[in-house]
Order: C-alpha cells, then structure tokens, then sequence
C-alpha cells in the first residue's frame, strides 16, 4: 500500500453510515464537499474497488481506502503576507493570525488566505490531508478572529492532531468583548448548532438538530460606566469546536460579541455614549474575539504544550478605553 494511502475498516457502530460521513468523523476536520471531491475523484476504495457512490450504505468489517494527493500535486497560488509564527518544528506550525485574514481559500478569497501564505514560505512542505486547497490545515478560526492555530506539516502528525480534535482533547480558550452581563456570570452553555434555512452564512443554536456544542465561560470583568452601555469581558473555553460557536452562543445568551457584524448589532442603541467609544467600536471591521490560548499533544514528542497569545492592539485600544472610562 502506498503510503499516500489510509485505510479505515468498518466497525460494528459504523456499520450502515453512508460512505461520505464515515470518512468525514474518521478525518475530521475535513468538509464533508472535499471527501466528496475525493470521492468523484475516484481516490476512494471499497473493499480494493473503487467506490463512487457518497451514499454507499457500509458494513460490519469492510475495507475503505482514501488516497490522498501528493505535496507535488498543490495547485495554490503563492502570496507574500506576513504571518506571525509562534512555534515551528519539523512536525508543526502554531499560527497567531491577525483578524482579516481568510485561513484557506474559497468562494470570493483566492489569493490572500494563511494558505496562500504558507505555501510561499513552506512550499511542498505541509500535510495534504485537508486536500490540496487546504494543506497543512488542521482547524479554521473566522476570517475576523484573531489568535492561535495549529498547522500540519505531515500527515502523520495531522492526522494525529485532527484525533484530539475529534476527542475533544484539544484545549482552546477565547476572550472576548460582549454587549450587557452575562446571567450568570459564570456557566456552561449546551446545545446543538446547525445552520440558518433561511441565511446560509448564519448558524443557529437547536433543540435537537445539528451538532452538539458546548462552551464554557467565565466574567472577568464588567465594564460600567454613565456614558457607555454595560460591557463583559469574557472568557470562554471550549468542549466542541462547530463553526461560529462563540457568537452562536452569545445569541442563544440574547446578546452579541462586540463588532459582529452576522449576529451583533446593526447600531448602537444609546442616547448618551462617549464620542470616543462609539467611533472606535463604529470603526470595527469584525467581531473582538481571540484566540488566546491553545494547548495539545505534540504528535511525535507525546509532551503537552501550550500557547499563549495577546490580543491585537484593536481589542486593547478598546480594552483600554473601558477601563479608563470607567474609573
């Protein structure tokens, strides 16, 4: 078998699962379109045949192959963008990525992404388990939040990385600016997120449908004061990592993260409010959330590491400010 090969075999509990969700829980965190492209590709095996068919019902103790395409077969456009590198070695990259910045490409952003990045300085050098638009790319944070990610540079390593993910071993912790308090200032929120019918680039929170997400906060502060509205600073660590999970369940709290601009406020809805606040927060291109810490397994050393990052000067302008307005 080629060791650009990985092979699955089907257990008793996965038995029925259609092809394409299979491999997407055993490959996690990549799109169930990509394992599909993989699929039409015919790069995936059934029992040494090739299968092409998404829905293939499986069974008990079948064989399931997925090739995955070689560093020569990338096909991303370079760009020369400043990344800040927190930690490198022949296994791994930690990333502390500036708000603004797309981390793979897609639909309307080619060219500018962390991936477009990478590869002009790394080149061939990064797993290919994502796909080729995605090499090296373990997990994803919002183009608008800043912070800390973790990138393959082999497929071993990723896909023991993308193992912690799915376990829930990974430690990630955000902060963040909210509107209003928290109630109550410290808790658990759970609950299943999926996304909105009726705007696709939304996520909602439901009853019994999606994914089961679960954030943990904490209130560290609250910001008062007679010409501002009421603001938390908030941190949040998490058990699951579902797309928007924070500003998903900042909505389900019936508030929003300061900047949002797909769950926040359209306006400031304040009669008396600091000329100063209110041009900094009108002034914001997306939400104040930061990735501030990350912390795994190293893939080949076993050691725990973890790592830490300060938020970006716009978050402590307005940090500051709070705190200077409040006294």
């Amino acid at each position: 078998m080629s060791d650009k090969t990985i092979e699955f075999l089907v257990k008793e509990n996965d038995e029925l699962e259609r092809l394409d969700l299979f491999l997407k829980s055993k490959m996690n965190p990549i799109s169930r379109s990509s394992i599909q492209k993989f699929i039409d590709q015919g790069l995936v095996n059934l029992n040494g045949r090739q299968e092409y068919s998404y829905s293939k019902k499986l069974k008990n103790r079948d064989k399931v192959q997925i090739q995955i395409l070689s560093k020569s077969e990338l096909k991303i456009i370079p760009s020369e963008l400043p990344i800040s590198i927190v930690h490198e070695d022949e296994s791994l990259l930690v990333i502390d990525k500036q708000a603004g910045m797309v981390v793979h490409p897609g639909a309307g952003n080619k060219k500018d992404t962390l991936v477009n990045a990478l590869i002009h300085k790394f080149e061939n050098t990064l797993s290919t388990l994502s796909g080729s638009d995605r090499p090296g790319i373990v997990h994803r944070i919002d183009k608008e939040t800043s912070g800390l990610l973790v990138v393959a540079k082999d497929n071993i390593s990723h896909q023991k990385l993308s193992d912690q993910f799915v376990k829930h071993n990974i430690f990630r912790k955000y902060i963040a600016l909210v509107w209003g308090v928290l109630r109550p200032l410290n808790g658990k929120i759970s609950t299943f997120i999926k996304r909105d019918n009726r705007n696709r680039q939304k996520m909602i929170t439901h009853e019994t449908k999606g994914k089961k997400a679960i954030t943990n906060y904490n209130t560290i502060k609250v910001f008062q004061s007679h010409d501002i509205p009421k603001i938390s600073l908030i941190e949040f660590e998490l058990e699951t990592g579902r797309t928007h999970q924070i500003r998903v369940h900042m909505d389900f709290k019936k508030t929003n993260i300061i900047g949002d601009k797909i769950y926040g406020k359209k306006r400031i809805k304040y009669k008396k409010i600091n000329h100063e606040f209110e041009k900094k927060i009108l002034s914001l291109n997306g939400q104040l959330l930061h990735a501030s810490e990350l912390g795994f397994i190293h893939p080949k050393s076993q050691k725990f590491l973890k790592f830490e990052s300060k938020p970006p000067k716009v978050f402590r302008n307005i940090y500051d400010l709070l705190e200077k307005l409040g006294n």
